[in-house]
Order: C-alpha cells, then structure tokens, then sequence
C-alpha cells in the first residue's frame, strides 16, 4: 500500500494499494489503520460505511458538516469519478483552494478528507458506485452544501451536461459558506 500526499496540499493523502492478482482475480488491502494514522498524524476510527449508485454526469456535493465534522476515505467500487475537496479551514495556508482527483474501479485507488474539507463528486463513467468511510454520524442538521458551480471556485468537473439533485442546486455560494 502507498500513501502519498495529493500534490499542493498538506492534509489530502491518495491511498493506492498494492492488488495481487490470479487466476482467480485479485485481493487488495483498501485500508490500514495504522498506515494511515502514521502518514497523516492523526487518531481516525471510522465508524460507518457509505455506498452510492450514480449515472453518468451526475455531481453530488459539494457536502460538508458544521457539528460531527466527518473524516473520510472515498472509494470508487465500479467506475470512474471526478473526486472534489474544498478547503474550509480559515486558519490554513490553504484556505479556499481545491483539488480534484480521479478515482476509479481500475487503479482502486482512495482519497483520505480530513475534516475541514467540503467534499463533492461527479461521475465520469455510464454509472459509479461510491464508497465512503467517515469518523463521525451523518448529522442532517449539519449538513452544509457549498454551490457545486461557484464561480469563486471555477472548479472544472469535466462534465458538460450536469445532473445535480434539487438541494445540491440550492446550495450557498463559498462566500456565504460557514467555515473552520
């Protein structure tokens, strides 16, 4: 398994693990605690699993919580995404920038969030299941959306004709968002 820093960042580490493969098809280790713990110095205890079904050129996001801030480590099971992750944290040398990563049911590779971090996605492939580990509950009366298309972002999601649900399109602009 290697963890590396995503380029430009101080906190998002890309997990690429080492798959054996046979006859048979493959075995890989997704996650290691202790790995991981030791690359990005922090304590995380991932408490739940998340999974998504998603068609082609839908984007979900960009989601973060004001209470039970989340952690996360996102997967692609089946098929391709544009991953999205927006600094919140006013105090960081980073504050307001963006990245964005492709993850994919080929490399298998992750993307580790810390908190602080809104988090989006858009799918690339004909459908994407998604998966997502997080530190802490879903709280829904937390939840913050950050417009997908903000023009103060002008991030690209490689997607030309969008399918973004009703609540993701009513989401605040990054400077009217609520920040760490």
């Amino acid at each position: 398994m290697n963890i590396e820093l995503m380029p430009n960042s101080h906190d998002l580490f890309v997990i690429q693990p080492k798959i054996h493969t046979d006859q048979r098809g493959y075995f890989l280790e997704r996650f290691q605690h202790n790995l991981l713990q030791e690359a990005c110095g922090l304590h995380i205890d991932f408490i739940q699993q998340n999974e998504s079904l998603s068609s082609k050129n839908v984007i979900r996001g960009l989601h973060y919580q004001i209470q039970n801030t989340q952690s996360k480590l996102v997967t692609v099971i089946k098929g391709s995404v544009l991953d999205v992750v927006v600094d919140l944290r006013k105090n960081s040398s980073t504050f307001a920038n963006w990245w964005s990563i492709e993850l994919n049911s080929e490399k298998k590779n992750s993307l580790f969030v810390p908190k602080g971090f809104a988090h989006g996605f858009g799918v690339l492939s004909n459908e994407a299941i998604f998966s997502y580990m997080v530190d802490a509950p879903y709280d829904p009366t937390s939840e913050k959306t950050i417009l997908w298309n903000d023009a103060s972002l002008n991030i690209d999601w490689k997607i030309s004709d969008p399918l973004v649900s009703t609540k993701d399109s009513a989401g605040v602009k990054f400077s009217d968002a609520i920040y760490f």
